[in-house]
């Protein structure tokens, strides 16, 4: 049993292999926090013992108990008004005018399985994994709110999920005014904060800062996840490595506004709390109703950083993504966007599909400006229908013609947005997020349909799932440009406009249900403007997600680097694209290009009619490449060797397979130097009583090393053959990587006979 109740104690206790998570019912009934850590059997009551702290008030009942108050003893959701004046994790007014709510225990009960959310993505359980469900309901009996908190263990993966239903049993009508997922308080330690910030075309970029006392906020008011701020935070220990060290991941599944706050009290505890952003949100509930809150992902790993990351990489293939191209190799495919932009007739496009064929790609993707009148952004989004004077005769006989040639097709769609210069805006104005007596706010010359209204939900999944039925289409890159204003629906009463966000989330998801269960078949690829909504939420519907926007190689080195600290690097959408690069003008190897881009969904993005006849070998042979490693990048355990700003200029990854069978390292010089030190890395997740050979490291365009596949020789004329002790103990040294940003790639096998 991975969840047990102590009646006697009052003690709830939730244990994964590796964790215990605990916390029990306090006098009045409130919810309190007790341990979240290593497993372990005890009690852990006995480490609050009671103290009175100046200016903490006391619940009315306890008032001749003076060392009793919630303002300083660590809860499990934490309500407002209550005499705890640290982040609250609901919030909420009556229709007489009383906000606050304060929560005690009504009920529980604990069930097999995994609990299920209405309208939200969420995890699963399959068949022998062992999951149990834990429900909790408290109550507030003067607002008539409960708050069932929901909690399901999944012990073999080493991980927590939450999540919060909310409920009016009472007579009046409630206004919820912030509902967060998660409350994690943490009473002793010195944490850092680790987040992921960024911006378009530099997205999640690490910054690990100590917790200092006040609050920190990391969130997003966009109506995404956004470029800027992920979800997705860290709290670790200040000495955590990426190897040892105790740390905490907190992921919500959501790809709305969200907010994470972190708190440092005044007697050194440290309280999270994460779900949906409180700005711009008000939720009316009427008695009788309900309203859930996203589920958060809660991870503890005693094994530093790169344990966490590891617990959460399978997690998420396994368990959050539903698509079966999860667990299935993904077609290698070429988009013609950075080749033509809006300018492309069906010859053309014929003619790239054909060089793409040659190389050994398997999937053409049709990007943008092939629908309506679409010749630039500045119309005809919602229009799609078939360009006929780029396409006569439609898609039809272009896919044909692809198909023709042995290739599967792709489509680039951007469904949630409207052109304000579009037939579908013309007939339906209303059906934009616009705010009445007000100009919109217009990004990229677009306006964001209202995903709020089943109407317009209704015809997108009409008008999508008409393409799909009609033609043979096997992939589908699912684009949005730009994020949410003028958040006004024409469908929603004035007390009412504060649901928007989230009712446009619950749209967007309900529209990707549909569709990715009817079309099993296709591979659906998210992007926001590259990796503007690279989260748990989007992973649910889509097994990979166009990075970001920015393809350079080197730039995308620390792109990879922030994203692998929660999310797979088979989730990953990266590509080759030309040279210079479009974003940075940099002109990068193409083996480095294609080095950088070696993770779960590899393409080109370049005119393969402009390549040289030694270009085109050299995709040939990335491609064999890329196929022979395919299934270990795609499941392999990802661990970060180097980081991209390491001071002696190298960046380094690696691959290792479930079975500690094989090994893929990745190694990039950023930064040659005249008379540089040796580049030594220490490999990680081997066996360590195995021997391994070096069996294959050449990636045209980047550094050949010893191996009987390059020709090349380890000690006195043998192909170099190690033991796993040796390689994460002693390390490995690479010969000197020179030239503009070389590379090298290592594969380790083990030797016949060995384990």
């Amino acid at each position: 049993m991975s969840i047990a109740y102590d009646a006697a104690a009052r003690v709830f206790t939730l244990a994964t292999s590796q964790s215990t998570y605990q916390f029990r019912l306090g006098p009045l009934g409130h919810l309190l926090h007790l341990y979240y850590g290593p497993r372990a059997e005890d009690c852990f009551d006995y480490l609050y013992p009671l103290r009175d702290c100046g200016y903490s008030p006391n619940p009315y009942a306890l008032r001749m108990e003076r060392g009793w108050s919630l303002d300083t003893l660590p809860q499990e959701y934490s309500g407002a008004d209550t005499g705890d004046y640290r982040v609250n994790s609901l919030h909420l007014v009556t229709a007489s005018g009383v906000w606050g709510a304060d929560l005690r225990y009504l009920r529980h009960e604990i069930r097999p399985g995994k609990y299920a959310l209405e309208g939200l993505p969420a995890a699963f359980a399959r068949e022998g994994d062992g999951c149990e469900t834990l429900s909790v309901t408290l109550g507030d009996s003067a607002s008539g709110i409960e708050a069932e908190l929901l909690y399901a263990v999944f012990p073999r993966q080493d991980l927590i999920t939450r999540a919060v239903r909310l409920r009016n049993t009472g007579r009046e009508t409630l206004r919820l005014e912030k509902a967060a997922s998660l409350c994690l308080d943490l009473p002793f330690g010195r944490w850092d904060l680790l987040h992921f910030h960024g911006r378009h075309t530099m997205e999640r970029q690490p910054e690990r800062l100590p917790v200092a006392r006040g609050i920190h906020s990391v969130s997003s008011t966009r109506g995404a996840s956004s470029h800027h701020h992920n979800p997705y935070v860290i709290l670790c220990d200040h000495t955590a490595t990426e190897d040892a060290g105790s740390c905490y991941g907190v992921m919500p599944l959501w790809s709305g506004s969200h907010r994470t706050e972190v708190e440092l009290d005044q007697a050194g505890s440290v309280r999270v709390v994460s779900g949906i952003q409180s700005e711009q949100f008000s939720y009316v509930l009427e008695p009788g109703a309900s309203f859930t809150a996203p589920e958060v992902l809660l991870c503890f790993s005693a094994e530093g950083l790169g344990g966490l990351s590891r617990r959460y990489h399978r997690f998420l293939r396994e368990r959050v993504c539903k698509s079966p191209f999860a667990a299935r190799p993904r077609p290698v495919l070429l988009n013609n966007w950075e080749a033509t932009y809006f300018d492309f007739n069906a010859e053309k496009l014929l003619r790239i599909a054909r060089e793409a064929k040659a190389l050994g790609v398997d999937l053409f993707v049709l990007d943008d400006g092939w629908f309506g009148a679409r010749d630039d952004d500045n119309r005809a989004l919602g229009d799609w229908f078939a360009n006929e004077r780029k396409l006569p005769g439609g898609l039809g006989p272009l896919i044909e013609g692809v198909r023709a040639l042995g290739l599967q097709f792709g489509l680039w769609l951007e469904p949630e947005m409207v052109s304000e210069d579009s037939d579908l805006y013309r007939a339906h104005p209303d059906w934009a997020l616009t705010a009445p007596g007000r100009e919109p706010v217009m990004g990229r010359n677009q306006l964001v349909l209202d995903l709020s209204r089943q109407e317009v939900t209704d015809w997108l999944y009409d008008t999508l799932s008409g393409l799909l039925r009609r033609y043979p289409i096997s992939y589908i890159k699912w684009d949005c440009n730009r994020n949410l204003t003028d958040a006004y629906s024409h469908a929603l009463p004035p007390e009412r406009q504060g649901e928007v966000y989230y009712r446009y989330m619950l749209g967007l998801y309900g529209l990707l249900e549909r569709l990715t269960a009817e079309f099993p078949a296709v591979l659906f690829e998210g992007c926001a403007g590259g990796g503007g909504r690279f989260d748990a939420g989007m992973l649910a519907y889509f097994p990979q997600i166009w990075c970001s926007d920015n393809t350079d190689p080197i730039e995308r080195l620390m792109i990879h680097y922030g994203t692998s600290f929660g999310y797979p690097l088979s989730a990953v959408g990266a590509h080759v694209s030309a040279a210079p690069n479009h974003q940075t003008g940099r002109s990068a190897p193409l083996g480095i290009r294609a080095l950088a881009a070696l993770s779960g969904g590899f393409g080109y993005e370049l005119d393969p009619e402009k390549l040289t006849e030694a270009e085109k070998a050299e995709i040939r042979a990335q491609l064999a490449l890329l196929r022979r490693y395919e299934a270990l990048i795609r499941e392999g355990d990802y661990y970060r060797l180097s980081p991209p700003e390491d001071a002696d200029g190298l960046c380094a990854w690696e691959f290792v397979s479930p079975d500690r069978r094989e090994a893929l390292v990745c190694a990039v010089a950023t930064h040659v130097r005249g008379n540089p030190p040796p580049a030594h890395l220490y490999l990680r997740g081997l066996d360590r009583a195995a021997r391994y050979v070096l069996d294959y490291s050449a990636l045209p365009g980047t550094v050949a090393l010893p191996g009987p596949e390059t020709g090349a020789a380890g000690p006195a004329g043998q192909s170099l053959c190690l033991s796993g002790a040796a390689l994460c103990c002693g390390g490995y040294t690479l010969p000197r990587l020179f030239g503009d940003w070389p590379g090298a790639l290592l594969h380790f096998t083990k030797k016949e006979g060995e384990g």
